[in-house]
């Protein structure tokens, strides 16, 4: 089975490895850093099992595990995750029964696995190594339902064409281009009068001009004073403000506009030519690091001037969690040049940050942190940033 994978956003952790992806409930944070430094190493479906127990089972209602080997897909189930698993044959629910520790299976030959946790949503985007916050997620072939999308069955619709043959009588038309070859010569009197352009040349007093220095001629530049230039029009820029044809007004002049840089951060640039990392929301929005990103329940740019507005992404907040500019997330600047840069604005509630091979941590209003691929920031209210390459 083809190991490609994609999921839908939702409140589930994903702890995905090159073989192995582990799912837990959001309730289980804590175990995910452990998970994911085994994952990352390339450790087996056996050693994260092992991980995932070591703090009881009676503790874990509910996860999903998913390791591909070359010949089968090892799958278990406990809780509430409902797998459905389809093959040349037809297609096998897998569901933990009530009271069961839980539902395994090794299944060789499937074409696809679908790991419902909550909702029924659409696993569109691509899912890759780190740390995702999910609903869905999906291992294998795309759904058949793509497949009647094959073009070639139109193809031969498009060789019908081939009756053109007859259109090869068509073929007389070049006696028609034969007597527009003796047209030719007409085009060879209008030759002669080219020389006409030239004798304009020497009529231009350039000419003058370019002589005039004798030659071998030391060059003068003259006194500062004088006018270096040989019409006498010279440029003056005045530094006048004031009102030049009747109509137009100008205010005085103003400082260029400086927008001020958080705190303890170097600035960030306008705009880069590439992006640095994409997020994914688990709204389902996905946005381009090519500049400032503002991420809050109803984010404001006062503090951008108009060539410089920044990306500006507003999410729920049903129980006012989220600030409304509640984080902010930049190219980097000096050391942290290509990579996202998040910073806390100061939020109500703060933003947690999970890096691949990290314990969670509480950014730190006003203190910028680089990210690297895989890192969720969750900003509460079920609200979740997933940082992935661009």
């Amino acid at each position: 089975m083809s190991t490609e994978a994609r999921f839908a956003p939702g409140d589930w952790y994903a702890v995905v490895g090159d073989r192995v992806t582990v799912l837990l409930p959001g309730s289980q944070r804590g175990r995910v850093a452990g998970l994911w430094d085994l994952a990352d190493s390339g450790a087996g479906a056996d050693a994260l099992l092992d991980e995932l127990l070591a703090a009881g089972l009676s503790s874990l209602d509910h996860f999903a595990l998913v390791a591909h080997s070359d010949d089968a897909t090892r799958l278990i189930v406990r809780g509430a995750p409902t797998a459905t698993v389809a093959s040349a044959g037809e297609d096998e629910i897998v569901t933990a029964a009530p009271g069961a520790t839980w539902a395994e299976r090794v299944l060789p030959g499937i074409t696809s696995v679908r790991v419902t946790l909550t909702g029924e949503g659409s696993a569109d985007h691509p899912l890759t190594a780190g740390l995702a916050r999910v609903s869905v997620v999906e291992f294998g072939a795309p759904s058949p339902a793509e497949e009647p999308v094959a073009a070639p069955a139109q193809e031969p619709d498009v060789e019908q064409p081939a009756p053109l043959a007859p259109e090869l009588p068509v073929q007389p038309e070049p006696p028609a281009e034969q007597p527009v070859e003796p047209a030719a010569p007409a085009e060879q009197p209008v030759e002669p009068a080219a020389p006409a352009e030239p004798r304009v040349e020497p009529a231009a007093p350039a000419g003058d001009l370019l002589a005039s220095p004798a030659a071998g001629a030391p060059m003068e530049f003259g006194a500062p004073g004088d006018d270096p230039t040989p019409t006498g029009e010279t440029p003056v820029v005045a530094d006048d403000w004031s009102d030049r044809d009747g109509q137009t007004q100008a205010g005085d002049r103003v400082a260029d506009f400086d927008r001020p840089p958080v705190p303890g951060q170097e600035m960030a640039p306008d705009v880069v030519a590439q992006p640095v990392a994409s997020l994914v929301f688990s709204t389902g929005d996905v946005v381009a690091v090519d500049r400032t990103v503002l991420v809050g329940r109803a984010p404001e740019a006062r503090r951008f001037p108009s060539h410089e507005l920044p990306h500006v992404v507003t999410v729920p907040s049903p129980h006012q969690e989220i600030s409304s500019t509640h984080l902010e997330i930049r190219p980097g600047a000096g050391a942290d040049h290509g990579s996202a840069i998040a910073t806390d604005l100061g939020s109500t509630n703060g933003t947690v940050l999970a890096q691949p091979g990290l314990d969670p941590e509480d950014l730190k209003p006003g203190i910028a942190v680089s990210l690297i691929p895989g890192a969720v920031l969750d900003l509460g209210d079920g609200v979740t940033i997933q940082v992935t390459n661009p």
